[in-house]
């Protein structure tokens, strides 16, 4: 099969990282054929400096009509995702959307219609999935080896952010440009995380959001989250933008012991005999389960947003599974609507939630906000810290 022509709309920081990569080869059997972005004014100085013939469009109908592409990569903000989306996989695209899948469920239940209507390759970029020691941590607990989970607490508050940051465009941190803060644009990756490798969805979740609690922003900026699981289990979600140094330690209780994620390490603190079985037939009063400290090793590199493309156009090229499939993407957003309908409504909400209510909360922030930002300024943003 020949190259895949992709083409990128959003040439913001993330889409001008994903463009690079492709128009410098970093993507073997792709090759970047056109961008696309209404608001960008540097936009054709920028294909200039790139390799190879690329087109450029300022209409996303034009771009999506007129472009000659098999393949659309989506970094635009979010609200965006899922109409462009369904647009592209109408026009017989494959779709590769950054995260999140979209602000509210109601719509990207659509988008998700439209891809397995459409047949096409519909990927996201939950680029942590190709962190090998978050696949590891998947592949220990599937197994059973670390026994039912009991309780889950991920301290995930090393996403500091600057004002400055906030000040960096007129969309970031408002509910009508963004529509969210910590939970939209920084915490997704490990929101998706926190169910993908446990494989377990909550059930109910009893939330605290406080909005521009350390900078001057309109949305939240540090979250407490409680959950609670079908088997029993809780678990707690923690996440700010306004700690430093910060923490991110994700720790997994289980009958067999636990593991815990911290400083790029992964140990299995595991329990020789089971928890349960040794609380049913122990008889020495004080006393608990023997157990050994397991650093266990990591192969593999991690290889970013390079490795989730690579992946989706191997998935288009040659069928191979999706690390990271479109259609997941709604699993992550339904805990954090969960978490935002908790904290408006100030009370412990169920999952699935009501979609419609969701919907309607979320409107009445956009329509009563009175928020406006005093200093907004272009800020070089490098692409590591571009979330």
């Amino acid at each position: 099969m020949s190259l895949i022509k992709v083409g990128v709309i959003g040439i913001g920081n993330m889409g001008r990282s994903h463009a690079k990569l492709l128009a410098e080869g970093m993507i073997n059997g792709a090759i970047l054929t056109a961008v696309c972005d209404s608001y960008q004014d540097q936009l054709e100085s920028f294909v200039r400096n790139l390799s190879g013939e690329v087109q450029v469009y300022r209409d996303e109908d034009e771009f999506l009509n007129d472009s000659d592409i098999d393949a659309v990569l989506i970094s635009t903000p979010h609200y965006d995702h899922p109409s462009l989306a369904m647009k592209a996989f109408s026009k017989g695209l494959h779709v590769l959307i950054e995260k999140p899948a979209g602000v509210y469920t109601k719509n990207v239940v659509e988008m998700n219609e439209a891809a397995l209507e459409s047949g096409k390759v519909f990927g996201i970029m939950y680029n942590q999935r190709s962190n090998p020691i978050y696949q590891k941590l998947r592949e220990i607990i599937l197994s059973g080896e670390l026994g039912e989970i009991k309780r889950t607490n991920w301290i995930i508050t090393d996403w500091y952010r600057s004002q400055s940051y906030y000040d960096s465009s007129e969309w970031r941190a408002t509910w009508q440009g963004e529509g969210g803060g910590v939970l939209l644009n920084q915490a997704p990756h490990q929101l998706d995380l926190w169910q993908w490798t446990t494989g377990l969805m909550p059930k109910k979740v009893h939330a605290y959001c406080s909005n521009g609690k350390y900078h001057d922003i309109e949305v939240e900026d540090d979250i407490t989250a409680y959950v609670e699981y079908e088997n029993g289990a809780t678990g707690v979600f923690i996440t700010s933008t306004g700690e430093a140094p910060g923490t991110n330690r994700f720790e997994i209780a289980g009958d067999r012991g636990k593991i815990v994620v911290e400083n790029n390490k992964l140990t299995f603190y595991r329990l020789t005999q089971p928890e349960r079985e040794f609380n049913a037939t122990f008889t020495g009063g004080f006393g608990k389960p023997e157990g050994w400290t397991i650093d266990i090793p990591i192969k593999g590199k991690h290889t970013e947003h390079q490795g989730i493309i690579q992946n989706w156009i191997e998935s288009i090229k040659e069928g191979k599974p999706l690390l990271a499939p479109g259609e997941e993407g709604i699993k992550g957003l339904e805990i954090s609507n969960a978490i935002y309908l908790s904290s408006w409504l100030n009370e412990p909400v169920e999952l699935p939630i009501n979609a419609e209510l969701f919907y309607e909360k979320l409107q009445e922030k956009i329509n009563h906000s009175t928020f406006q930002k005093k200093y907004v300024g272009k800020v070089n943003l490098d692409v590591a810290g571009t979330h």
